[in-house]
């Protein structure tokens, strides 16, 4: 799961300061997700998947297609 954060920030080619400040959360929490050393909250988690445009089910990794379903 937090690979695939990693990967969705790099792919819009952002960086972790403005990723959190964008969703409102600390840069250093931010962080720590990336690198798998914090746990996300159900809250936080809709946040990235709404910002990335992508589905909840991608970032936990239940699928591999990051369309949100409509």
């Amino acid at each position: 799961m937090y690979k695939r954060i990693k990967e969705l920030r790099i792919e819009k080619g952002e960086s972790q300061l403005k990723v959190s400040t964008i969703l409102g959360i600390e840069q250093s929490y931010y962080s720590k997700l990336e690198l798998g050393k914090h746990e996300i909250s159900v809250k936080d988690l809709k946040k990235i998947a709404e910002y990335f445009n992508v589905s909840t089910d991608y970032i936990l990794e239940r699928t591999n297609r990051k369309e949100v379903n409509k």
